[in-house]
């Protein structure tokens, strides 16, 4: 596969070239501009030409490619009786939040955070609870564990987690993850895991799912995850849940039909040749956007003056530390001055003012544009 290879966007649908004039360059939505798998490519083609779209079920062996998947990435064996589907894993969190917990119940949520998981308790009539995570000299992110458990026995019933973390790029270790789930059980808290970065993790590094640590911790889980961001085809708006607590299905199915609709049929036959016959393409895009991740790291920290990054330990995703620039808004002076177009890390929440969340998943010759951009603007400053 050529990652190299320029792809134009901007005349499609996309919403991440679309959104911000011609002359700027963005490096904003999460999704990446590489072509899809081309096994992929080819399922789509062909479930295309038969012609019929009508109602679908789910194509033969999906389940079992998720299963295989699961096994050899994560050593985590669940039965295929517990995966489902939903539209994506946004629709899945907050329908988990609707079944799992009342109007007025406590949310936890750790800061600064994805927006829609920023945004979801309050959408959903419940109330946000911040475990901000604090943020160290190099720039890594570790979690407060004693406001943790604080927030936790404050009357929380249900925990979101993001790992790998969007946007600071933290994969939580598994000593990490026991403590987190260890105190939830505790306090009788369910566990809500975002894990659609699962699959995005870079060398030294290795994603638990929470839910493999235990069969314990697992009556407590509900996981999301999704070949979208690993194999870039979030478009097709198809994600995976994995509940094993009987009671936690039932709960989720009692409200399923009220709230969701079944992912498109094009959809589940995209995933399932990704999950059978995406591995050496993902090895492939792995390996260059690692190679992405530490060329962006080395000229931010080296060449952008006032701004600092620290290498993420998974998603295509860097945040990028602008708090000494002094100026109102960095992504207001980027977007006029530079004409690149990133996420405000305000979106993020309070604890996200003054930083950018960029998209690397690019070919380098884009990521080396927009950041010859920003270093011709600071220069100019």
């Amino acid at each position: 596969m050529d990652f190299d290879q320029i792809i134009d966007r901007r005349q499609t649908d996309s919403a991440k070239w679309r959104l911000y004039p011609q002359d700027v360059l963005p490096m904003w939505l999460a999704d990446m501009d590489f072509k899809a798998p081309q096994p992929v490519i080819q399922a789509l083609h062909e479930r295309v030409e038969h012609g019929i779209f009508g109602y679908g079920s789910l194509p033969d062996g999906l389940k079992e490619a998720i299963f295989q998947h699961l096994v050899h990435f994560f050593d985590w064996s669940v039965d295929t009786e517990d995966i489902n589907f939903v539209c994506g894993v946004v629709t899945g969190f907050v329908h988990a939040i609707y079944s799992l917990t009342e109007p007025g119940d406590r949310v936890l949520i750790q800061t600064p955070i994805y927006p829609p998981i920023l945004r979801a308790p309050l959408a959903t009539g419940r109330q946000p609870v911040h475990n901000p995570l604090i943020l160290q000299d190099n720039g890594k992110y570790e979690i407060d564990f004693d406001d943790f458990e604080a927030k936790v026995a404050s009357g929380v019933k249900l925990f979101i987690l993001c790992n790998p973390h969007n946007p600071v790029g933290r994969v939580f270790t598994r000593e990490e993850l026991t403590k987190m789930a260890e105190i939830c059980l505790k306090y009788n808290v369910f566990i809500c895991s975002d894990e659609i970065h699962s699959d995005l993790v870079y060398s030294g590094k290795k994603h638990v799912p929470i839910a493999s640590l235990s069969p314990e911790i697992a009556q407590a889980c509900v996981t999301y995850f999704a070949p979208s961001k690993t194999f870039n085809i979030a478009g097709l708006t198809t994600s995976v849940a994995v509940a094993e607590n009987p009671t936690i299905k039932d709960k989720l199915c009692q409200t399923f039909s009220m709230l969701l609709g079944h992912p498109n049929i094009l959809g589940l036959h995209a995933a399932r040749a990704a999950y059978l016959e995406g591995r050496p393409w993902l090895e492939q895009v792995m390996a260059y956007l690692e190679e992405n991740r530490d060329f962006l790291a080395e000229y931010v920290n080296k060449y952008l003056p006032c701004i600092y990054m620290w290498a993420p330990e998974g998603t295509f995703l860097g945040w990028l530390d602008c708090r000494q620039m002094d100026v109102e808004s960095p992504h207001t002076f980027f977007l006029e001055k530079a004409k690149v177009g990133f996420n405000d890390g305000i979106s993020f929440g309070e604890d996200g003012k003054d930083f950018l969340r960029i998209n690397f998943g690019c070919p380098r010759s884009t990521l080396e544009e927009g950041l010859s951009r920003m270093k011709t603007a600071l220069e100019r400053r």
